[in-house]
């Protein structure tokens, strides 16, 4: 009964608070028997029995928590003792039970226990009941899991576990287990991936299974899940476990061999991984799907993080290069004529993102030289699939930093074994790697048209070692042409191999070939565009597309530079038939004429002048314009009916769509429905603007851009107008609901939207109408708006193109933000209030869009020309800004006054002044207006139409120059309190601006001359102010010598900076730069120009900075040995002020002009020609300063003029007071101003006089001779060829040595470095010319006793044809004067043909020419050798066989130009006279003289040397 109420109890769940467990049940019952051995032995049989009989293994190893309806008793038994004692007793439980099971069926209990925990496992696998294809677990799964590694862990620990037993178990359930739990057993070690694998007795199975579970894994690990971390580390694992096993050596630590199939399967498991990505890439997978992830998946495991458990590289970097490998090789179906075909299609932007992507994994692992040896290596001993290994050339490419050394280093190594062996393989790797390389564009490798003219152009080929090698070569190439694409056959035609003569037939061969292939293609080489890119890789274009192309281009350049394209001009001589039948017919559209000619009309009329249209055509092309302008009303009137109804409806959809924007922007809860709308604005204005699809985002060319004259379509601005409109009304209604920085990103989109390939010309030349040219009549809104607009056109700026401004700016590329600085010039009152507007509202408007962002954004949005100018304008119109802002109203947002229906912009402006933001963004290095910036902008401003008065405007220069930037350190654009630093930027910056505005928009005639800009007049003053300043300042403390003064600091630096160069360019403008320097110094006191000698010093003034730039600069620009007459007053004045600070004014003058003598003579000169004007004031002067007489140089320069005026008068002429070469310069001038045609009576007054006297008169006479040829103003050329003539006579009468005179040095201290100093550079190249001119007139008589004639008649006529050819002669005199023009001239002193520091002729001459004219003209002049007796009558017979003709004259003709000429010229002298008539008109013939000269011929010049001879012919206007 008990037995009966204690189970009754026992079940009925409402006895008791809670239902008892076994172990009371078990207590109770003890209670009630009785004790003793025998019961407890009993009780233990009979529990044991009971536990046999209804035991089962596989439950009992996977109790875990679980409803309680299926809890086993000895799960709840173990649960209620806690974990550990759960763990221990179950186990020791668990193991008890399998012994005792094992010993009943008579198996070892490791092998039971594999056995228990591998059905287990299966179970657990086959639990889930989700789709079939899995290889993740689930939660649950991974409970029950838990359990079982930790009961096998715990067997394992009691040796009650067999590894191998388990893996063969598994083996035979293989397909129903899930990775995850394969993988577990591996983390939990119980049985690593190794041991299952190396178990496996089927390796197919095997790696069929481990492929599939891996592409499955990969699926779900980029699949959004809670579990992709497990799956990560799951693919991890087995990665670097299939790299390990696969990829290390075959002997591990132990000395035991791993087995070779383990290798085999854990490579083919891989392999079998990447050849189904590969598979999946090339059946085009799209981007986002299944496949394209599992893909992305696989490829992330070559990333080096996967690979850091990994101790050593050489298994990862074998596994790489295996990858590489089968990349490379992966089912090679192309053949190399398809490569060549198809290579275009496989560069980088082409290849698929994930390919180019594993490409740069695999290279991070080896370096550049293994990685192409490995590539060659591969293309040497496999088929390899020719789309990958092109792609991977490419991604080479690009991605490695040196991959242009190295990819040429590995071309030419295949070129050269390739000619060496003649191994076609390696040719064609070779061409085919290089183009692939220059598909990617020049900044990765050069153009394949470059990079073929460098490999074969040169003599240094592969190809030019034997005629094998050039056989081998257009073999090759001729293989190539049906399988070219017509650029390569282009490349090939233009740019040929070079080839030796006799093997031209070769490329004869191969030419006629290929253009035979290109005509096949419709591609014409003779149709080819002049401005055609033969490094594009994209199809040729059609000739009339080109030729359009062609014709902008060729306006473009016109455009910017007012000449005829050469490109243009080339093909009019070289390629006739594009130019006749494509250019010329583009160009000549017919059209109605504008009024105005615009680039097209004025480039048609330079063709024409230039005969390069023919007569024909152009009379075709008038009478066709004027037929287009007789229709042009009636069509026009049905046009502007037809206008409106073609455009009303796109137009009308487009302010719809407006309109609706508007609604968005202003309703703070449809900002999510502005992209959408942004969307239906833009395809609305691709319809309002006819655009195609390629129409998108602004890229490629820079856009072209007029600021004087914007021009617009009617309905291009129509389209522009109503989007600017819409922005200005958009911003202004958004600003009113919220701030810029919470309208969200609607402004940038719509700014985006603008930014069209062909709508951005037109919105910038818009902006340019209504900024630069309608400014003051825009209203706030509109300014405000266009501000804004600036902002985030600056916020694109990297994906915008430059814009190419032209005249009145520079032609140069201007990033679209800098744009506006120049739209905003500060000129006059209403042009600076409109910037000051604009650089408000755009500065106060990026400051609230962007002030949660980096200043990066402002740097990028602003252009630092506004900030600049802000500064500048604030500065200058409101005198409260010119102190430091004391306080700040934090409250106040700079925006806001904007947003005013009535904008105060000088409230805006001011309270953007105090805002910290803005003086934190000025403190930036590049921001902050410095003191050049402010001279820049102060420069532009036009006085009569200021906003300042000129008192005003005194005091503000004042206050700027002396209390803001003269105090200010240089770190911030300031002097550091030096005044000479300030006057030195601000000449620079005068000097730079004069030459800056003198070639645009400003008069040439201004009162100043400098610049022609009217706003220097007042910073000119500045300067005037504060140079005296530094005069009156005092003196330097110390014995230091003073610095020189900074204004010749400034020059020099100047002048040195521009090139030196005997072209007109370089000449004019040189000369502009000191016409510049000059007219500064004559507004300076002529202090400056003379330093001032210290009281108690008996010194000279310091005047060597002034001599070095007379002598060095002014005198090259000098005329007839004299400086101009403004430039030598001022000096004179300059002299005589500081000779009257001296202690002895006579003496301080006296030093001077004894130093002039010889360190600047051609200061005295110049005194001498102006002293008619000079006389008056220098009494004047000097009687201020001292009652003395004047100083005794100054009397000699006055007796000097003095004896030449008594030497023209019929009174007898006092001696010659010294130097001679003084009083031969007063002389020259005396005869010049009297405009004597013979001075032989004035030469009779000279004798007695000295022979010096007579030798510089000769010298004047000679560069009076060359001035009237180069000098429009100076005397004729006739009258100073007599007076030449006339002094050369005397000389010759009086056995007076002259030829000294043609061979001056800077080495003779007493005759050369005078003379040298008194004529400019371009005069002493010419004396060759001089020389020439006069040899009808030397008396052979007198030559005769001359041994030095011959070496200067030589050295004359090698000056003289290197004038002519523009070529370097001292080769060929260092030559002659080495023996052979001695030998046949006899001995004599070596003349240098160019003096030292002279400029050099040129160079190029080739010297056989030069060598012929040195020998022909030896032996021409042999006749007039010391010893040899003239025979008059024989003249014609001893001079012809005198000439050398050795060298033919077709050998002349093919060394050089103008040879032909110059054996002419040597050929036949019949006479003195006919000797300078040849050479004349050699001269004459032949332009290659002009860069000598530095001169120009005019027309008539070939007339006038036929007609009247020589003298005549110097004479003509050619020489001005």
């Amino acid at each position: 009964m008990s037995a009966f109420r204690a189970r009754d109890a026992a079940s009925d769940p409402g006895h008791g608070s809670r239902r008892r467990a076994w172990a009371e049940l078990l207590a109770g019952r003890v209670k009630r028997q009785k004790s003793g051995p025998e019961g407890e032995q009993k009780v233990r049989e009979s529990a044991v029995r009971l536990l046999r009989s209804h035991l089962n293994l596989g439950d009992l190893v996977l109790e875990v928590e679980g409803p309680p309806h299926k809890q086993l008793c000895l799960s709840r038994l173990i649960d209620d003792d806690g974990p550990v004692a759960h763990t221990d007793l179950s186990s020791s439980l668990i193991g008890s039970a399998l012994r005792d099971q094992a010993a009943q069926l008579g198996v070892p209990a490791a092998v039971l226990s594999s056995q228990v925990v591998a059905s287990g496992l299966v179970r657990v696998c086959e639990a889930d009941a989700g789709p079939p294809p899995k290889v993740l677990l689930t939660p649950d799964q991974r409970k029950k899991l838990s359990s079982l590694f930790e009961i096998a862990q715990k067997l394992l620990a009691q040796s009650m576990f067999s590894r191998l037993s388990f893996c063969q178990e598994l083996r035979k359930v293989q397909n129903s287990l899930l990775l995850e739990a394969v993988w577990r057993l591996h983390v939990q070690n119980i049985v690593s991936l190794q041991e299952l694998l190396e178990s496996h007795a089927d390796s197919q199975a095997m790696v069929a299974w481990l492929s599939r579970d891996l592409r499955l894994l990969c699926e779900q690990t980029e699949a959004p899940c809670q579990h992709a971390d497990v799956a990560r580390a799951m693919l991890a694992d087995f990665v670097q476990m299939l790299v390990l096993r696969g990829f290390q050596k075959n002997v591990d630590g132990r000395g035991t061999v791993e087995p070779e199939w383990m290798s085999q399967v854990a490579v083919a498991v891989l392999d079998r991984m990447l050849a189904s990505a590969l598979e999946a890439l090339a059946a085009g997978i799209q981007e986002g799907s299944i496949a394209h992830k599992a893909v992305s998946c696989w490829f992330g495991v070559f990333s080096g993080h996967v690979y850091r458990s990994i101790i050593s590289t050489e298994s990862p970097k074998r596994f790489f290069c295996h990858t590489l490998t089968q990349i490379l090789t992966h089912k090679p179906v192309l053949k190399v004529s398809d490569a060549v075909q198809m290579q275009r299609e496989w560069s980088f932007a082409r290849t698929p993102p994930l390919l180019s992507g594993l490409y740069r994994r695999l290279f991070v692992i080896l370096s550049p030289e293994e990685l192409v040896g490995h590539l060659q290596e591969v293309l040497e001993t496999q088929e390899v699939n020719w789309q990958h290994v092109l792609s991977c050339v490419s991604t080479l490419v690009i991605c490695l930093p040196d991959a242009q050394q190295l990819v040429n280093g590995w071309v030419s190594r295949l070129l050269a074994h390739a000619f060496e062996s003649g191994d076609l393989d390696s040719m064609v790797l070779a061409f085919l790697v290089a183009r692939q390389a220059a598909l990617e564009g020049p900044a990765a490798f050069p153009s394949y048209a470059a990079w073929f003219q460098a490999t074969f152009g040169s003599t240094r080929g592969f190809h030019s070692c034997s005629k094998k090698a050039l056989v081998f070569l257009f073999k090759f190439l001729s293989d190539l042409v049906p399988f070219e694409g017509p650029r390569y056959l282009q490349v090939h035609i233009l740019h040929p191999p070079l080839v030796p003569s006799k093997y031209r037939a070769l490329l004869t061969d191969y030419v006629a070939l290929a253009r035979t292939r290109l005509a096949d293609l419709k591609v014409s080489i003779e149709n080819m565009g002049l401005y055609e890119d033969l490094s594009s890789t994209g199809d040729v274009t059609e000739p009339h597309c080109q030729t359009s192309q062609d014709v902008e281009k060729a306006i473009t350049v016109f455009e910017h530079t007012g000449k005829i394209p050469a490109a243009v001009l080339e093909a009019s001589i070289f390629r006739r038939s594009y130019y006749l039948s494509h250019f010329l017919p583009a160009l000549l559209t017919p059209r109605e004429l504008p009024r105005v000619p615009d680039s097209r009309a004025a480039l048609i009329e330079s063709l024409r002048r230039a005969d390069k249209i023919p007569p024909s055509l152009y009379s075709t092309y008038r009478q066709a314009c004027s037929t287009v302008g007789e229709k042009k009303p009636e069509d026009v009137a049905s046009r502007r009916e037809l206008e409106p109804s073609c455009t009303e409806e796109p137009l009308g959809l487009l302010t719809t769509a407006l309109q609706e924007l508007r609604a968005s922007v202003t309703d703070p809860t449809q900002h999510d429905a502005l992209l959408a709308q942004m969307a239906v604005i833009s395809e609305r204005l691709h319809s309002a603007l006819g655009l195609g699809e390629d129409d998108s985002d602004i890229e490629g060319a820079p856009v072209q851009l007029s600021v004087r004259a914007p021009k617009l379509q009617p309905w291009e601005q129509r389209v522009v107008d109503l989007l600017l409109t819409s922005f200005c009304q958009n911003l202004m209604a958004a600003s009113s609901v919220a701030p810029p920085d919470r309208q969200g990103p609607w402004a940038a989109h719509f700014v985006r939207t603008l930014c069209r390939r062909r709508l951005l010309p037109a919105l910038l030349s818009r902006l340019c109408q209504l900024l630069r040219h309608q400014g003051p009549s825009l209203s706030a809104s509109h300014v405000v708006g266009l501000a804004a607009l600036a902002v985030h056109l600056g916020e694109s700026r990297s994906a915008l193109p430059e814009v190419h401004v032209g005249p009145p700016t520079p032609a140069r590329g201007l990033p679209v933000p800098e744009l506006f600085d120049i739209l905003l010039p500060c000129r006059t009152q209403e042009s600076s209030a409109l910037c000051l507007k604009f650089c408000t509202a755009a500065i106060s408007y990026s400051l609230c869009k962007f002030s949660s962002q980096s200043r990066d954004i402002l740097y990028s949005c602003l252009s630092p020309g506004l900030i600049k100018k802000f500064q500048f304008l604030v500065f200058r119109w409101f005198s409260e800004t010119r102190d430091p802002p004391s306080w700040e109203d934090p409250a106040s947002s700079p925006w806001r006054p904007l947003c005013l229906p009535s904008v105060d912009w000088q409230r805006a402006a001011l309270c953007l002044w105090k805002q910290r933001t803005l003086r934190e963004l000025l403190k930036q290095e590049g921001l902050h207006l410095t003191y050049r910036d402010w001279l820049q902008l102060e420069l532009e401003i036009q006085p009569e139409v200021d906003s300042l008065s000129d008192t005003e405007r005194q005091a503000f220069h004042q206050w700027a120059i002396h209390q803001h930037f003269l105090p200010a350190p240089s770190a911030t654009g300031g002097c550091d309190g030096d005044l000479a630093v300030a006057c030195t930027t601000l000449v620079d910056v005068l000097m730079d601006f004069c030459q800056s505005s003198r070639s645009y928009d400003h008069s040439e005639n201004s009162d100043l001359v400098l610049g022609g800009c009217t706003g220097n007049r007042d910073i000119f003053s500045r300067l005037q102010e504060m140079a005296a300043d530094l005069e009156q300042g005092p003196a330097p403390l110390g014995h230091a010598a003073p610095r020189g003064h900074f204004l010749f600091g400034v020059f020099c630096r100047r002048l040195q900076a521009l090139a030196r160069g005997w072209d007109v360019a370089s000449r004019l403008q040189r000369q502009q730069e000191l016409l510049m320097c000059k007219r500064i110094l004559l507004g300076l006191p002529p202090s400056v120009l003379v330093g001032s000698p210290r009281l108690e010093q008996l010194a000279a003034p310091d005047c060597s900075d002034f001599f070095h730039l007379v002598n060095s600069e002014l005198r090259n620009f000098s005329h007839d040995g004299a400086l101009t007459h403004d430039i030598t007053a001022h000096f004179f004045r300059g002299l005589l002020n500081a000779c009257s600070r001296s202690r002895d004014p006579s003496l301080a003058a006296d030093l001077t002009l004894t130093a002039c003598q010889t360190q600047c003579p051609l200061l005295l000169t110049s005194a001498l020609l102006w002293w008619p004007h000079l006389e008056p004031e220098l009494h004047r002067r000097w009687r201020r300063c001292s009652q003395s007489p004047l100083p005794a140089e100054l009397q000699r320069l006055q007796e000097a003029q003095h004896f030449a005026g008594s030497v023209l008068s019929p009174l007898a002429a006092p001696p010659a007071p010294g130097p001679a070469w003084l009083c031969a310069a007063a002389l020259h001038f005396v005869i010049r101003r009297a405009g004597k045609e013979s001075v032989r009576r004035e030469l009779g007054q000279l004798d007695g006089q000295g022979e010096e006297l007579l030798v510089f008169l000769f010298f004047f006479s000679l560069m009076g001779l060359l001035s009237s040829h180069l000098t429009p103003q100076a005397i004729g050329s006739l009258k100073a060829l007599n007076v030449c003539a006339e002094v050369l006579g005397c000389l010759q009468r009086k056995r007076i040595s002259w030829l000294l005179l043609f061979q001056l040095t800077e080495t003779d201290a007493s005759l050369g470095r005078t003379l040298l100093r008194l004529a400019p550079d371009h005069h002493i190249r010419l004396l060759p010319v001089a020389f020439y001119s006069l040899l009808s007139y030397f008396d052979e008589d007198a030559l005769l006793q001359e041994d030095a004639f011959l070496h200067v008649a030589v050295n004359m006529y090698l000056k003289l044809v290197g004038l002519f050819v523009a070529g370097e002669t001292g080769a060929v005199w260092t030559l002659a004067h080495s023996g052979d023009l001695q030998a046949q001239a006899g001995a004599g002193p070596g003349l240098s043909p160019d003096g030292p520091g002279r400029p050099a002729l040129g160079d190029g001459q080739p010297l056989l020419a030069q060598r012929a004219a040195v020998s022909t003209l030896t032996a021409a002049l042999a006749i007039f050798s010391p010893g040899r007796p003239r025979k008059p009558d024989n003249k014609r017979s001893s001079f012809s066989a005198a000439v050398d003709t050795s060298v033919p004259e077709k050998e002349l003709l093919r060394h050089g130009r103008g040879n032909a000429q110059v054996l002419a010229l040597l050929s036949v002298f019949m006479s003195p006279l006919l000797f300078t008539v040849r050479v004349l008109n050699a001269f004459g013939k032949m332009s290659m003289w002009r860069p000598a000269l530095g001169v120009s011929p005019g027309p008539g010049c070939l007339g006038a040397m036929g007609s009247t001879g020589p003298a005549h012919w110097l004479s003509c206007s050619c020489w001005a």
